[in-house]
């Protein structure tokens, strides 16, 4: 069959019942460990910028997705942005209620294209709107271990 043709005879399909043991080990890549190894030892959230688009890609890529080209010029972005789109979470991982909901956000940081996704603290459900100006609060040096759990929360700011 080929990718683009209809399944003919779904009520063939079956199903495994049990477990399937797999076993990987997840690896940042270029990009994402410069940046991950940046925030860790200095603090800093770390962009790339195409050459030919000028857009600054936070996070960093190693090469464009609009047009392709290498990205080799590391940027530093500051810690602050906007809230482009967010949600709330009622339940946790495991599907249990939480006392409090969590409120994810799409941090957009100055400057740049993309965003980081996190949690925003320090502010109500209620309080929360796109465009709202956040900063990022980053846990003490000695307690980071270069993951996107170095950043706490982001929390509102005035501009």
């Amino acid at each position: 069959m080929l990718p683009l043709e209809k399944p003919q005879q779904v009520h063939r399909a079956l199903a495994w019942q049990g477990e399937i043991p797999t076993y990987n080990i997840y690896t940042f890549g270029i990009a994402g460990e410069r940046f991950f190894r940046e925030l860790k030892e200095h603090g800093r959230f770390l962009g790339t910028r195409c050459p030919a688009c000028h857009l600054l890609y936070v996070p960093p890529r190693i090469y464009c997705e609009r047009c392709f080209a290498s990205l080799e010029e590391w940027v530093e972005v500051p810690g602050r942005g906007t809230v482009f789109t967010f949600t709330l979470a009622y339940y946790d991982l495991d599907g249990r209620r939480l006392e409090h909901p969590d409120i994810l956000a799409l941090v957009r940081l100055e400057g740049a294209h993309g965003g980081v996704l996190h949690r925003l603290g320090e502010v109500e459900p209620g309080q929360v709107a796109i465009g709202m100006p956040v900063e990022a609060v980053l846990k003490p040096p000695q307690e980071r271990r270069g993951s996107i759990l170095d950043i706490l929360y982001f929390r509102p700011t005035r501009r």
